[in-house]
């Protein structure tokens, strides 16, 4: 896979683990013949270690061998998180902080959740890119400034703090990006 083509989200094979690649930064080329740089910043799946590494564009990288299977969040204690495999049936948990990041978007009901193994070992999860949540708690809505693009925190039913619309109130239903955080719409329905 040309580093060119690597996105978001995709798992490589770099120093001989598969590594989720968590963000990407181009560096163009400022003198004529000089190759445009690719920085990435990626997390070992297995020892969980984040690593950042740089290739031009024409370089490439082996994609990693490993399997996803759809996955159901069960429940989640002080220390681990549970999860039900939906392909074989088998239960798989993980650490609360080996998924640190995953756990302020986990909610019971939700879907499209992916199950990442590697050499028949669950070494992660992977997210749908958006899911909806509750607003717990934010300012009152102000009259008059649905027009303006100000925006406000807000505390979601996980914990998450996002930056929301100023009109929006408590108990509204939003989509977040798990990528990046960020509000993206008031969810339908």
């Amino acid at each position: 896979m040309l580093a060119k083509e690597i996105k978001r989200g995709a798992i490589v094979t770099y120093q001989d683990g598969p590594c989720l690649i968590e963000s990407i930064s181009v560096q163009s080329p400022s003198a004529r013949g000089a190759s445009t740089l690719y920085k990435f910043r990626a997390r070992n799946l297995i020892s969980k270690q984040k690593s950042d590494f740089t290739l031009k564009g024409t370089e490439s990288v082996e994609p990693a061998n490993f399997s996803r299977h759809p996955a159901q969040f069960i429940y989640g204690d002080p220390t681990h998180l549970h999860f039900l495999d939906l392909t074989t049936f088998e239960q798989h948990d993980f650490s609360v902080k080996d998924l640190a990041e995953e756990v302020q978007y986990l909610t019971e009901s939700l879907e499209g959740i992916q199950i990442l193994i590697f050499e028949e070992q669950a070494v992660g999860i992977q997210l749908p890119l958006a899911v909806e949540l509750t607003v717990t708690h934010c300012d009152p809505a102000t009259r008059g400034n649905s027009a303006t693009g100000r925006t406000k925190p807000a505390t979601l039913e996980t914990g998450l703090v996002v930056q929301v619309p100023e009109y929006l109130e408590q108990g509204v239903r939003i989509k977040v990006d798990t990528r990046t955080g960020e509000f993206l719409s008031r969810a339908s329905g």
